[in-house]
């Protein structure tokens, strides 16, 4: 039996909810460039098309028919049954985690949900679309919200205690993540390293140089609940 697990999700695990993942093979995120809707620099030029891309990602996700999956259903079921210590960190800027009940969770990518002050740094839940009229009430004068999300060229959220975790992990698992784009990338580098049993969820087949002691290939609503259930049965242990 494990006693402290660190789950890191990626893109592959909201995309089967229907949310998109943005990027398209071209390099585009929904028709723009991601130097001008996904770096500070973008949105010091031009604040009101970065407020729209991101207004235009939030009505996607309150649409009613994006739902947590049975991926994140049995994320939420390892949390409240696991008896020892478990962390999720997630690169989705999304919550569907939290709605399939999730709470011991980090969003080190941002949440779509909320806006941040760009002087002060504090975090607010948005009631309505980024706009002039959504501003913090911390300041005087008050100051419009940016998205709280980590561009490019910033720094992603809680990374020291990420790293932490993972030196203090026995397992780790990543689902849904293409692996490639760092820091996350190096995570299972550093569980490794430090005698953690290492897992991926992923679509694609094992790539040839990949440092998982584990790989399932298929869908992560299909896999992640056996997945879950060998854990909770003290049955995933094969480092082969």
């Amino acid at each position: 039996m494990y006693h402290h697990i660190v789950v890191l999700t990626g893109a592959g695990i909201s995309a089967e909810s229907g949310l998109k993942t943005f990027r398209d093979q071209d390099g585009l995120w929904e028709e723009h460039r991601i130097e001008d809707v996904a770096t500070p620099e973008g949105y010091q030029r031009d604040p009101e098309l970065v407020e729209q891309f991101y207004n235009h990602r939030w009505e996607q996700l309150n649409d009613a028919a994006v739902k947590p999956n049975a991926a994140h259903e049995a994320l939420a079921r390892l949390e409240q049954e696991f008896p020892g210590k478990l962390l999720l960190v997630t690169q989705n800027v999304d919550n569907l985690h939290e709605r399939a009940g999730n709470r011991k969770l980090l969003h080190m990518h941002g949440e779509l949900g909320k806006g941040r002050c760009p002087r002060s740094g504090q975090i607010f839940t948005l009631d309505e679309p980024f706009g002039p009229e959504n501003c913090c009430t911390c300041c005087i004068p008050a100051q419009r919200l940016r998205p709280h999300i980590v561009w490019f060229g910033e720094i992603p959220i809680s990374m020291d205690r990420i790293h932490d975790e993972l030196e203090l992990c026995d397992l780790f698992i990543a689902i849904g993540t293409s692996g490639t784009v760092y820091p996350a990338a190096g995570f299972v580098d550093i569980a490794n390293h430090h005698g953690a049993l290492t897992a991926e969820v992923n679509i694609t087949a094992k790539e040839p140089h990949s440092l998982f002691h584990l790989h399932y290939q298929g869908k992560a609503s299909e896999i992640v609940p056996g997945v879950v259930d060998k854990i909770l049965k003290g049955s995933l242990f094969s480092k082969t």
